[in-house]
């Protein structure tokens, strides 16, 4: 018995609610059509604004904890387009160790173009000579490539 009350309350109670918004504005207060104009209208707003922004400038390109280079998302990042932490440190080349996501990838090439483009963990690392490591996905792969190249 107690469960049919609370629901006839509520449902009396939304009743009495939009009958008197009814007749204090003299139209209908909340059509369907109105409120999703309303949602499509701040969506076209917040998406331009989206569109609009850039989320790394007003931070130099970096966001995150002791990142250098640009665009780096994470902590402890250099190079170029790094995201997660700890890629692109110690490259003797700046065609090094750039744009990695995950952790612990290109790290400590010499050479060019070593240890780029890496996805997951402990890849692209301690390469030397030139386009060693590069475009690993997982983890340990594309490391100590080239060493008597240096």
């Amino acid at each position: 018995m107690k469960r049919c009350v609370i629901p006839a309350l509520c449902l009396g109670l939304l009743s009495a609610t939009a009958a008197k918004a009814d007749t204090t504005t003299g139209s209908q207060a909340f059509s369907m059509s109105r409120v999703q104009q309303t949602a499509g209208q701040y969506g076209q707003h917040i998406g331009s604004n989206v569109r609009g922004m850039d989320p790394l400038g007003s931070l130099g390109g970096n966001v995150g904890y002791k990142n250098t280079g640009s665009g780096n998302i994470g902590a402890f990042n250099s190079g170029t387009g790094n995201v997660g932490a700890f890629n692109g440190n110690d490259n003797t080349s700046a065609t090094s160790g750039n744009h990695n996501t995950g952790a612990f990838n290109g790290n400590g090439n010499t050479g060019e173009y070593d240890g780029n483009t890496n996805v997951g963990a402990f890849n692209g690392n301690y390469n030397g000579g030139s386009f060693n490591g590069n475009g690993n996905a997982g983890a340990f792969n594309g490391n100590f490539n080239g060493r008597g190249n240096r």
